[in-house]
């Protein structure tokens, strides 16, 4: 008979629930959480399993890729969805959620979570130290600021993105003949200038890999798309032919309205903000400058112009965002660049 398994995953144990196909629970069992330790507790429990169901989480990528390397068939599912159907349950243990989860594996009512690649989740990796080490500048740039501020100092704008030394320069100067602030100032200026530095070694290495990329060269075709977008874009994706439809990624990526319709009621309201936030910033980033800084004219922007003057920018932003992702994700699957002209009908 067919058998289905439930697994509540923590990162010390993981306790398992054996169910078979009318919902009787054969086996019950917590073990380590270790592939090899799984796998032979699910051989001897659930000798003819059809699926083993766990939750996303903070170890599932690592997890599901181990297990599956091992021939089991597991599938990650979204844990949002899960909660709203094991919150039903009046009890909450490790047991429980276990248990709710063979139901669900056993009705097939859950959605599965795509498991990026490793080459992928090297490369968001390094995406994600850029983007810690940039919150760190700007941490330490507005606590000084804040602090200068007390004393009636005010520092001005610093128009360098890259190494900012300007913001150094300001602080070394406001501080000279202060103690406190001298001290303050000299432990703060070696902090900016590293987090600075490392962060334009992890930007130098960032373009080097869009450089050696074709399909990075190719996306950056796109106006307003540089390396960072492009391999933002690629390490979020993973894979485009997940993706019946390229307008599904800016659903993918939150860039879509939410709609609610119950009854005679039926509206649409703002972003679902889904999906990856940083990439999300990003697109909407690239949209901007698209909008403001690009001069070459191209169809997409003398669209986003046009609806930045009827709808305002910020709206304007958002929409052509999303009209990036599709763009980004037709060109990965054509193999095509960005056509700057539109193309005379033929025929």
């Amino acid at each position: 008979m067919a058998e289905y398994v439930g697994m509540d995953v923590s990162l010390e144990e993981v306790s398992i629930c054996v169910m078979d196909g009318s919902g009787r629970v054969v086996a019950r069992g917590t073990t380590p959480t270790d592939p090899a330790a799984i796998v032979a507790f699910i051989e001897e429990q659930a000798p003819d399993v059809v699926r083993i169901v766990h939750e996303s989480g903070q170890i599932s990528i690592w997890l599901t890729r181990e297990l599956r390397a091992l021939g089991a068939p597991v599938i990650c599912i979204d844990a949002r969805m899960a909660h709203k159907a094991l919150s039903a349950r009046p009890n909450k243990s490790d047991r429980a959620d276990a248990e709710g989860l063979a139901h669900l594996a056993r009705t097939g009512w859950y959605r599965e979570v795509h498991v990026k690649s490793a080459a992928s989740d090297r490369l968001r990796t390094l995406i994600g130290a850029r983007d810690r080490l940039l919150r760190i500048r700007k941490d330490i740039e507005g606590h000084v600021r804040g602090v200068l501020k007390t004393y009636g100092i005010r520092l001005s704008p610093v128009t360098s993105a890259r190494n900012r030394a300007s913001f150094r320069d300001q602080l070394q100067a406001v501080a000279q003949g202060d103690p406190v602030l001298e001290v303050v100032a000299t432990s703060f200026i070696v902090a900016h200038e590293a987090v600075c530095n490392e962060c334009a070694a992890i930007e130098d290495e960032m373009v080097a890999l869009a450089r050696e990329s074709a399909l990075a060269r190719r996306l950056m075709t796109v106006p307003g798309v540089g390396p960072i977008v492009a391999l933002s874009f690629i390490a979020t994706i993973d894979d485009a032919a997940r993706f019946g439809k390229s307008t599904q990624v800016g659903a993918y990526l939150g860039l879509t309205p939410k709609r609610y319709q119950s009854g005679e009621i039926d509206h649409s309201g703002r972003i679902s903000k889904c999906g990856d936030a940083a990439m999300r910033a990003l697109l909407v980033e690239a949209a901007s400058t698209l909008i403001a800084k690009v001069k070459r004219f191209s169809p997409l922007k003398a669209w986003a112009v046009r609806l930045a003057a009827r709808k305002g920018f910020k709206k304007a932003a958002v929409a052509t965002a999303r009209k990036l992702a599709v763009i980004l994700h037709r060109i990965w699957c054509d193999g095509t660049t960005f056509a700057w002209r539109r193309q005379a009908a033929t025929g």
